[in-house]
């Protein structure tokens, strides 16, 4: 049986789940998350917590169980406290700035970049070199914070990028002269 999709979700005071056949709908004080989630997977909404059971121990239940249980765990965490996402500009001229909802990334290239976040997520700037990625889906903080790290990936000689806070960049030793 499934670790991780075995262990139930506690619901906090404040987030309300309500089941519509194979939808669920999380509500909480940041925000609501909907998802539909696969009809084998039996999912057992109480007040205090949820419960995710699998009809078999074949491969696709298995793997259906822990993801299902995961997935509603990050939605439960999502309305309730969010999620972030930070990002580092490393670099001479590497800088960010806010201009209305989006930011302008200066990265080296001839223009700057314009980046527009998507309805549900919002993009801080503390300051010049750093981002800070915040919403309620887990999984679209997450692409949004790849797709601008994608921007400029952080090159093993200089470090010189755009990086995850948390991230090691390996670097590498540069040409050896006579």
């Amino acid at each position: 049986m499934s670790r991780v999709g075995r262990k139930p979700i506690a619901v906090p005071a404040g987030v309300t789940v309500t089941k519509n056949g194979t939808e669920l709908t999380v509500k909480g004080p940041k925000g609501t998350l909907v998802r539909e989630f696969h009809p084998d997977i039996t999912i057992n909404v109480n007040e205090s917590e949820i419960v995710v059971e699998r009809p078999s121990d074949n491969k696709a239940h298995r793997s259906l169980h822990g993801t299902t249980r995961a997935v509603l765990a990050n939605m439960v965490t999502g309305v309730s406290e969010g999620f972030t996402r930070q990002l580092e500009l490393v670099g001479v001229g590497y800088r960010a700035a806010k201009s209305g909802n989006g930011v302008t990334l200066s990265l080296g290239f001839s223009h700057p970049v314009e980046v527009t976040p998507e309805a549900g997520i919002e993009i801080e700037v503390p300051n010049q070199t750093t981002l800070i990625i915040k919403g309620i889906n887990k999984e679209r903080v997450g692409q949004v914070a790849a797709e601008i790290r994608a921007l400029r990936k952080p090159e093993p000689y200089k470090g010189k990028g755009i990086k995850y806070s948390d991230e090691v960049v390996r670097r590498k030793e540069g040409k050896k002269g006579k």
